[in-house]
């Protein structure tokens, strides 16, 4: 698909259907988070899968307004991925059934021609963050170096601290590498941006899940278009959503640039769609997000961060080595 191509798809409609407010509050049904008297259970509340949607919002707003025990550390909190022969990637016959089910959002072939063929990759250990970069972290990067680039969602370049521990979004490859760079700096333990196939891994697991949580698409364990919030959540407010190592928001909420730019894969051919057409070269993303629908909470749907307003990406950090 080409530039000239996209205005008819619904894969490029920009305004999404106006949020219900029943979906995301019910009056006089939050005596859960009315009744919590601390940040820790409020924090647990976020994340119970137990707990209905408007509950978890609840309670993550009223962690960003008074500080998010999750992020209260200087190192972030990380999951164990083990390595070994990772499959990633998807096999060249499987194509047009990826099509058709995601036909009515207006998916193309090419699009999922980027994840062909399957191959084989081993992935060392490593421990990636269990959350995407929040906007909090995000602040203080900012405010310790003095880094003039804000995110493009921070309206007039404001904090958003009412979205303190949302993840950050609309930055672009280098902030999110130079941001990276300012943690390993700051706490002495090396910090970096995954690789496609780390990514891939800590998504699908061993069993080589089609979702994050399985093999069917469920828009109740992630936040993406068929969700029905259409705007960011804190971060872990979609438990049922999480990876097979115990990963957060790996489906939804924003999708999160790579360590990679977009190459094919080993036998596979080069895919000159709209992204190429806009950019050239570009920084993979992954995962989705609340502004799209949910063929790219896919575990091996490779994408890109269009220019413009519907796809602010975030990203997440990843390390080699054990975090203390």
């Amino acid at each position: 698909m080409k530039l000239t191509d996209v205005a008819d798809s619904p894969h490029f409609k920009e305004y999404a259907d106006l949020t219900d407010p029943a979906r995301v509050h019910r009056a006089g049904q939050s005596d859960s988070v009315v009744c919590v008297s601390s940040t820790a259970q409020l924090a647990a509340l976020v994340e119970n899968p137990e707990a209905p949607l408007h509950e978890r919002l609840a309670a993550g707003a009223t962690l960003a307004a008074i500080g998010d025990p999750r992020l209260a550390g200087p190192l972030p909190a990380t999951c164990f991925v083990p390595g070994g022969p990772t499959p990633v990637g998807l096999p060249p016959e499987e194509v047009a059934a990826v099509v058709e089910q995601w036909r009515h959002v207006g998916v193309e072939a090419s699009w999922i021609d980027k994840e062909t063929p399957e191959h084989a990759v081993f992935v060392d250990d490593f421990w990636m963050a269990a959350y995407p970069v929040t906007n909090a972290e995000y602040r203080d990067f900012l405010a310790d170096t003095g880094y003039e680039v804000r995110p493009t969602t921070w309206y007039l370049g404001a904090y958003p601290w009412e979205r303190s521990n949302h993840p950050v979004a609309g930055v672009r490859p280098e902030d999110a590498d130079r941001y990276a760079q300012w943690l390993t700096e700051k706490t002495g333990h090396p910090w970096r941006l995954p690789g496609e196939a780390e990514w891939e891994r800590a998504a699908k697991g061993e069993d080589g899940r089609e979702f994050p949580w399985g093999d069917t698409f469920d828009p109740e364990a992630c936040n993406t278009r068929e969700t029905g919030v259409h705007t960011t959540t804190p971060v872990g407010a979609f438990p049922a959503g999480r990876s097979p190592y115990g990963v957060y928001d790996m489906g939804g909420n924003v999708e999160e640039f790579v360590a990679d730019d977009y190459v094919p894969y080993p036998g596979g051919r080069f895919v000159d769609d709209h992204l190429v057409e806009s950019m050239g070269t570009y920084r993979v993303a992954r995962g989705g997000s609340f502004s799209r629908f949910g063929d790219l909470t896919r575990t091996r749907r490779r994408h890109g961060a269009f220019p413009g307003p519907l796809y602010p990406v975030g990203f997440r950090l990843a390390t080699s080595e054990r975090p203390s």
